[in-house]
């Protein structure tokens, strides 16, 4: 049977899940990108260095955001959120975004390049890290959500 997530169930998918995809548009070509992020019930809140994901972003700041949950073929969630890009910038702001990203993560072991520099500095044994340029924190700012599910009959 397929059919479409309840609102509840959308909320739910999105809440529990730390992996989706981003995608973004150059004016040109589309890219689809992985990337750890969390829900605190209203945006999208995820971390990354600048490069190619930010700049597009920056000049197109309309984005899709997908989450999956695969049990097998017959068995999925999948759940779809059309939004806009929008960097955190405020010292409060960012440092807000991160505690709810550590209180999110921090059970889950994930590695240094999927942890935001200013978290895994703590953990870092070199001062490498600490020397690195600040990661762009940014929210997707939720305009609509969608979802759809396949669950096997028995």
């Amino acid at each position: 049977m397929i059919g479409k997530l309840t609102t509840k169930e959308i909320e739910e998918v999105l809440m529990k899940n730390m992996l989706g995809r981003i995608g973004c548009n150059d004016g040109y070509n589309t890219y689809v990108i992985p990337i750890n992020y969390v829900y605190d019930g209203k945006y999208i809140l995820a971390h990354s260095q600048l490069g190619l994901k930010i700049q597009i972003m920056r000049q197109n700041p309309r984005v899709c955001f997908e989450v999956d949950e695969i049990v097998n073929f017959n068995n999925w969630k999948s759940v779809i959120v059309l939004g806009v890009y929008l960097e955190v910038v405020t010292e409060r702001d960012r440092y807000n975004a991160m505690q709810f990203f550590i209180k999110r993560m921090l059970h889950v072991k994930i590695s240094k390049t999927a942890m935001p520099n200013e978290i895994y500095a703590n953990y870092a044994s070199t001062s490498e890290l600490a020397q690195t340029v600040k990661p762009i924190i940014y929210r997707i700012y939720i305009e609509e959500k969608s979802g759809r599910f396949e669950k096997e009959s028995l």
